[in-house]
């Protein structure tokens, strides 16, 4: 079981570093938090595919608290705070950030969507 040394959030960058008792340590932004995020909402119920997230690049942490001793509960800005980032799940999106972040950009192309936030202009006449 991975096992946390270090939690602490940069609230400048939006990163999330944690460090473990082997030795490793990730800085985990809050975008990558949230699309990552272990919810059933986000990652499905059962076996099916995770729901893609979109329009997340600018999201934040609004808060951060330890459920128990094995997990951290993230509440974001954008009102999603279900989930609960074991340290072993934090410590595997960590240790494979870089190949999740790249499944998740190609999905993002794939499916002709966008980190960025959708802007719905109104024109009145």
């Amino acid at each position: 079981m991975a096992t946390p040394t270090k939690i602490h959030y940069h609230k400048q960058s939006r990163e999330l570093e944690i460090g473990f008792a082997d030795g490793a340590n990730y800085r985990l932004g809050a975008e990558f938090l949230r699309v990552h995020s272990p919810s059933a909402e986000v990652r499905g119920h059962g076996m099916q595919i995770p729901i893609l997230q979109v329009g997340k690049r600018n999201v934040g942490i609004m808060n951060i608290e330890p459920a128990g001793n094995y997990a951290l509960k993230i509440s974001f800005d954008d009102g999603h705070d279900t989930g609960l980032y074991t340290w072993d799940y934090l410590y595997n999106i960590g240790k494979n950030h870089d190949e999740l972040w790249q499944m998740y950009l190609d999905r993002l192309a794939k499916e002709g969507k966008s980190r960025d936030t959708s802007v719905i202009q109104i024109h009145q006449v």
